[in-house]
């Protein structure tokens, strides 16, 4: 299997793809460079070297091409570290054929940035253990890419059903109410896009889930560059996996957003729907997150992850049990000094 390195032509440190500046960064000599002109340098192929020695369903071994160290992965895992020598690396084997992706959101949110969010979401948690956001913890936090599937579809579709207007009015001591009925047929062309699914099975679902929606209209075509300086998983949930209940949801989408048009009455009920694909595309993305896992003493794996384009978080947090008791024990006794000092409890 081959791994990448991109190298900077200018003093040949490595470079990283810098979310501030959305440019590739030489840590070195602080150069930048843009996707055009790594591509105008070569660089998806010149930097290209080390050889995978044995692939196995849960792991593989492979040789880094900066200090020539043996790293293992497991067999998703499209981009890592050397714990040698820290160079960012692109296992590009990983990425080609059918599990090249199509797109890519590239990491807006800085580490910094990420951390900072971090520390501010669990300082509001009171009963996390402290050993969740250490030092050592949070200097763990990484930038991941996650796999998912995209699913574009364009419907010709018609809803029927009832509609009624009920209008009520007193005159003198009695009480009408009108009720009409009617008849309706809804016609039309309903396209819906970018219907994200999580493409990785070992990849918590409330994880990959939880962060979205992202932006799309900062999607670009993928480029392995995008890569450098980030950990990536690669996909192992196909299409024939998901594509059953992506069609079955974006129906259920389009009929709800078809009868929404239905208005001017006091009430809808949809009785019939059909929808008949007109058009449909499946595409391939890699969605970027930040994330730290924690694993506590009961073996139990909690987790925080960001969203590093918009900066929507979700997380399950461990609880320290001895804050909770001590919290409980200090609520009651400030309830019992109240109760003495309001003469509640008699000796």
């Amino acid at each position: 299997m081959a791994s990448i390195s991109y190298k900077c032509p200018n003093c040949d440190g490595e470079l990283l793809f810098d979310p501030a500046s959305q440019q590739y960064k030489c840590e070195y000599c602080i150069s930048y460079f843009t996707q055009r002109q790594l591509d105008d340098m070569g660089q998806e192929q010149a930097q290209e070297g080390g050889q995978s020695e044995r692939e196995q369903d849960d792991a593989v071994v492979y040789h880094c091409p900066s200090c020539g160290a043996q790293i293992v992965t497991d067999s998703t895992t499209a981009a890592t570290f050397c714990y040698y020598c820290h160079n960012p690396v692109v296992l590009g084997g990983r990425l080609e054929g059918r599990y090249l992706p199509d797109l890519v959101i590239p990491f807006e949110i800085t580490k910094e940035k990420a951390v900072e969010g971090f520390l501010d979401y669990v300082k509001k948690k009171k009963f996390v253990p402290r050993a969740f956001w250490n030092k050592e913890q949070i200097e763990s936090i990484s930038g991941v890419y996650f796999p998912y599937w995209l699913y574009d579809v364009t419907y010709d579709g018609s809803v029927q059903g009832e509609a009624k207007n009920i209008r009520s009015w007193r005159s003198g001591n009695v009480q009408y109410t009108e009720t009409k009925q009617y008849r309706i047929l809804r016609e039309g062309q309903v396209t819906l896009k970018n219907f994200s699914v999580n493409a990785l099975k070992k990849a918590n679902a409330v994880l990959a889930q939880g962060i979205l929606p992202y932006r799309f209209e900062t999607m670009k075509p993928f480029r392995m560059g995008y890569l450098s300086g980030f950990l990536a998983e690669r996909r192992d949930v196909e299409q024939e996996e998901m594509q059953s209940d992506a069609r079955n949801t974006m129906k259920h989408h389009a009929k709800t957003l078809m009868a929404d048009t239905i208005t001017g009455y006091s009430s809808v009920t949809v009785q019939n729907a059909v929808f008949r694909e007109t058009d449909e595309k499946f595409r391939y993305a890699l969605f970027p997150v930040w994330t730290i896992t924690y694993k506590a003493a009961e073996n139990n794996v909690y987790y925080y992850s960001m969203n590093a384009q918009t900066g929507k978080v979700c997380g399950k947090l461990p609880i320290h049990y001895g804050k909770v008791l001590l919290a409980s024990i200090l609520s009651a006794l400030a309830v019992f000094a109240i109760g003495l000092a309001g003469g509640y409890y008699l000796w």
